[in-house]
């Protein structure tokens, strides 16, 4: 059995997917590669046959018709023999050095039969044209180097919440949490991350740099203008995090807690947005969200509208929603985000 099983879920990636594959192939015959071909249009599907033919019992070229982002993770997961699962986008990579230190460490588990739910590394903000690229780290928060329970945990900033980047999870748990991503959707890499979070008791935090995020295409979907127009699928994926995971019935408090300070930040993603794009459609949609919220989980609704930032998104004056744009703004010049 592989020791780590890697989705790249592929949609007319031919421009970039070659350098993502070459840097997971110096993990070796412990990997499992799984290119899952989206039903492209380009030559995506010949390269992902390419390197299934050129590295046989390391990588597997999946093809199905188009399913979106969530879809191609799915087809990934049903197909992974590894005993811990993570995906990585086709136009993102890895540092090679940063992989072979996870794969002795997942290799130490396996020996040692100390198999925790979640490994967690850090990742890199590649950002196009910035010379200093921000770093994710959490040695703050989660002690190195050792099992953690969610007791051990400290407080996450703002900004430093776990992504899809930063985790790797048993494949069994992922499983076993019924985790079902919806196809044809953007944004679901929150709830692949929110919803098995709940199921997690055991981590343990690797502090190396694995994972490279790559922002700069203007067709990137974390690019604002396109989160904008595509706010509907943003909405959806909100609603569905909370359909999900019932925050209430939680008996660890500081899971409880980080579940909600997640939910909060994706909630506010989603109402800056309809602020931001200026149009009355977005505002009203922005007030449905929350009256939705209200009526779904009345203790939900309360604890995030009391908060501050909960009163920014909900500001009826013009003066209120520019303090709530200029929050927004800062935010993204601390933390490097789109």
């Amino acid at each position: 059995m592989k020791l780590l099983s890697i989705a790249v879920p592929c949609f007319n990636s031919q421009e970039y997917m070659r350098h993502c594959v070459d840097t997971l192939l110096s993990g070796g015959d412990e990997v499992e590669i799984l290119i899952v071909n989206d039903g492209s249009k380009d030559d995506t599907a010949v390269i992902a046959d390419e390197y299934a033919a050129n590295y046989p019992g390391i990588v597997r070229a999946i093809h199905q018709e188009n399913a979106g982002h969530g879809g191609a993770v799915m087809a990934g997961l049903q197909n992974a023999t590894g005993l811990y699962f993570k995906v990585v986008d086709s136009d993102d990579w890895v540092d090679e050095e940063a992989l072979g230190k996870i794969l002795y460490t997942l290799r130490k588990f396996v020996t040692e039969q100390t198999m925790v739910d979640l490994l967690v590394s850090n990742f890199v903000y590649d950002k196009v044209g910035v010379r200093h690229k921000k770093v994710i780290r959490y040695g703050n928060a989660l002690p190195e180097n050792k099992i953690l329970g969610w007791d051990d945990v400290g407080r996450l900033r703002k900004g430093q919440y776990l992504l899809m980047h930063s985790v790797i999870y048993k494949t069994q748990l992922l499983r076993e949490s019924g985790m079902d991503l919806p196809r044809h959707t953007f944004y679901v890499d929150n709830l692949f991350v929110y919803v098995p979070m709940r199921c997690v008791e055991t981590m343990y935090y690797l502090n190396v740099d694995l994972y490279h995020y790559f922002i700069g295409r203007n067709d990137q979907s974390v690019n604002e203008s396109v989160m904008i127009r595509r706010i509907d699928q943003q909405i959806k994926v909100n609603k569905l995090m909370q359909q999900q995971v019932d925050l209430k019935s939680i008996k660890n408090k500081r899971l409880q807690q980080y579940l909600y300070n997640y939910f909060e930040i994706i909630t506010v993603v989603s109402s800056i947005l309809m602020i931001r794009s200026g149009t009355q459609e977005n505002l009203e949609k922005k007030t449905e969200l929350w009256n939705y919220l209200k009526e779904q989980d009345a203790w939900l609704y309360y604890r995030l509208r009391r908060g501050l930032m909960g009163q920014l998104m909900n500001a009826d004056s013009a003066p209120g929603r520019a303090l709530a744009i200029a929050c927004y703004k800062i935010s993204q010049k601390l933390f490097g985000f789109n």
